[in-house]
């Protein structure tokens, strides 16, 4: 699903990424660790086309990233790329219904279509009572699983998450930890995830450590 080969990134005089290469599969679950400052948001980033290398080869699902024009490449992302972030970014004007429907949107989905797909997403997790609520009157959980729903919404090929549970309580990060592996028996999706969080990478499939720019096991 993610070939990664090569892949160097500097900032200035900064090199933060060395040479990293990582492949996963289909339907895996793979966690990145490492200290602050290791480079991992900086290769999720690359990985999932918001910054480019400077040097290396990216492939997703088959694609290569880097040979993509500026506009082929947004297209790519929207259809083909799902995002969780640790602050949800949920627009605060709209409700929970319509931030899941705006991907599908810029996708180019009919209003219907959309909504039908969001309700569903909305329901499965456990929101269908919430939709026409905006962010400030949901919790930090349920903010977190509209984020999920509308990173789900174009039934993407993978879901690149930063610390997703980094601005959660125990109690609603251990929710959100379940809900990414019911995500992956469910529906087969594929989940790169940089944490801190040691029980989410325990439970993963496979857990990869970062050490200054470069992945050491």
């Amino acid at each position: 699903m993610i070939k990664a080969t090569n892949i160097h990134k500097s900032y200035g005089d900064l090199h933060v990424l060395k040479g990293v290469d990582l492949e996963i599969q289909p339907g895996e679950i793979v966690t990145i660790v490492g200290k602050s400052g290791a480079g991992k948001s900086t290769l999720l980033h690359i990985l999932g086309t918001l910054d480019d290398a400077d040097q290396g080869q990216v492939c997703i699902d088959g694609t290569d990233v880097r040979q993509l024009g500026a506009k082929e490449l947004a297209r790519f992302r929207n259809h083909h790329v799902g995002f969780v972030f640790q602050f949800h970014h949920l627009l605060p004007e709209f409700t929970a219904l319509e931030n899941v429907c705006i991907p599908a949107f810029i996708k180019g989905d009919p209003e219907a279509t959309a909504q039908k797909r969001a309700k569903e997403l909305l329901d499965y997790l456990g929101l269908s009572a919430r939709l026409n609520h905006k962010p400030t009157q949901l919790s930090g959980g349920e903010q977190q699983r509209v984020a999920v729903a509308r990173s789900l919404i174009n039934q993407p090929a993978v879901i690149f998450a930063d610390e997703p549970s980094g601005n959660l309580d125990s109690a609603s990060s251990q929710e959100l930890h379940q809900l990414i592996f019911q995500l992956r028996n469910d529906f087969n999706q594929t989940f790169l995830i940089v944490t801190h969080n040691k029980e989410l990478a325990q439970m993963s499939d496979r857990t990869v450590e970062m050490q200054d720019g470069k992945l050491v096991n």
